[in-house]
């Protein structure tokens, strides 16, 4: 397979509120929500002279009050532009698992009392900024975001009672789903609630034709990793984050 399709669907299923293409290189703007949409994406080709270039995306970046960030992925072009951001005393952050698993044994939910939606809704935002602490400064950003994906995605809210525990989001694009933010109430952690929306979001993404999903999660979240093997998810490549501070 040919993993590089994984980092166009990312770039498609989370996306940015600009973008501007630079001799190759895919560069993001969202008011600074998320690294992965407010980074440089250096995974198409580059011509230009490359310390001049990294100093002129630098430019583009400090005019627009965001911090220079670049995703390194086994894909970047030049193939040496990590050692070359090293170099320039770029800070090595937030080292990240991909992982992808086939759906076609994938277990079948217990707890079916979620709530999904097509589209996002004001509902499933507050509760998604409650659950992971978004600020609300970021808020409005967020939903402009997400109201941009283009594909099919899923909004998923589960519930203990009347009350939303856990939060998430699933898009479907070229037979994958991505799984995006899943997050849990800090009261209801290690009691299988995050395996059972995951099962769920699955499930919906199985029924509307996706035969594989992809994820991403950060080496040093333990709990995340276990569950994620748990469920079927295996690594096909790394990446991280290069930023100038």
């Amino acid at each position: 397979m040919n993993y590089k399709m994984i980092e166009e669907l990312s770039l498609n299923n989370w996306p940015s509120l600009s973008t501007l293409l630079y001799d190759g290189w895919i560069l993001r703007f969202s008011n600074g929500y998320t690294k992965r949409s407010n980074s440089i994406q250096p995974i198409l080709y580059s011509t230009c002279e490359l310390i001049q270039k990294i100093e002129a995306c630098e430019k583009i970046y400090s005019a627009n009050n965001l911090r220079t960030i670049f995703k390194i992925t086994p894909f970047v072009k030049p193939d040496n532009l990590d050692d070359i951001l090293k170099g320039m005393a770029y800070s090595l952050i937030d080292s990240t698992s991909v992982q992808i698993m086939n759906l076609k044994d994938m277990k079948e939910p217990t707890v079916h009392s979620v709530n999904l939606d097509e589209d996002i809704t004001i509902e499933w935002l507050d509760h998604f900024c409650r659950l992971n602490h978004v600020e609300e400064q970021n808020k409005h950003t967020m939903k402009q975001m997400l109201s941009n994906i283009v594909t099919q995605k899923c909004f998923i809210s589960l519930y203990h009672e009347e009350n939303v525990i856990a939060c998430g989001l699933g898009v479907v694009e070229r037979e994958y789903i991505g799984i995006y933010d899943i997050v849990t109430d800090i009261n209801f952690r290690n009691q299988g609630i995050a395996e059972q929306l995951l099962l769920n979001l699955l499930k919906w993404g199985k029924e509307i034709g996706a035969k594989y999903s992809y994820l991403a999660v950060l080496l040093n979240n333990k709990p995340a990793l276990k569950l994620y093997s748990k469920i079927g998810y295996s690594e096909i490549y790394k990446y991280w984050y290069r930023v100038k501070e």
